[in-house]
């Protein structure tokens, strides 16, 4: 099967779904893949939260990046006027890519368990996790992203829906990563300091 500009469309949307489907999210509509997660993270209390205006503002401008701007692309096609040429080897690997993130995201809820919020917070029975995924990289949540919006960028052939995810997730990293590793750092002390030593952020042995 030929790949083509329409058949991109349809993966990054079917992308977006299964992104929505397998996080905590989704457990409503699919409560028997992700309800184990979701309900071990009710049980525990928050000790402490930094949710905020700032926090939901950058929450709002990777939502922008990575869903809201490239929709109405999808689905209109504006801006037309910054569209780049369609290249069927390029949007495969975009598929590839999207395929990635969604694996990554999956499994990055999967080992962190009951640990997990969507906001900057810790829980009253709160853990470090340092298995799985979490063995080899500090925020695979974070690379999860990075790739859902480089796989936006190669099945999208424009240049504002189709960077505009990458923008997203920059800012949210840029803003957010540091103060939620000085929570962890507080909260955990010796024991993350030495994770930090150990580990890389997004790429394994690389950053």
């Amino acid at each position: 099967m030929t790949i083509t500009r329409t058949i991109c469309a349809i993966i990054w949307f079917a992308g977006v779904v299964a992104w929505y489907i397998i996080g905590p999210r989704g457990r409503a509509v699919w409560n028997i893949i992700q309800n184990p997660f979701g309900q071990k993270a009710k049980k525990g209390g928050v000790k402490r939260s930094l949710v905020g205006r700032r926090e939901l503002s950058l929450l709002g401008f990777a939502f922008l990046g990575l869903f809201a701007l490239p929709a109405i692309y999808v689905l209109s096609g504006f801006p037309r006027s910054l569209d780049r040429p369609f290249a069927p080897a390029i949007a495969s690997l975009g598929v590839v890519t999207l395929c990635a993130a969604l694996w990554l995201f999956r499994r990055s809820h999967a080992d962190l368990g009951p640990n997990w919020s969507i906001s900057l917070e810790i829980r009253e029975q709160h853990t470090l996790v340092q298995t799985g995924v979490y063995h080899l990289i500090r925020h695979p949540m974070y690379s999860s992203f990075f790739l859902l919006a480089l796989a936006q960028a190669l099945l999208l052939p424009n240049w504002f829906a189709g960077m505009s995810g990458l923008l997203g997730v920059a800012v949210l990293y840029a803003f957010r990563v540091r103060q939620e590793e000085r929570m962890m750092i507080e909260t955990f002390g010796p024991d993350y300091r030495t994770y930090m030593t150990n580990t890389k952020r997004l790429i394994p042995w690389i950053i």
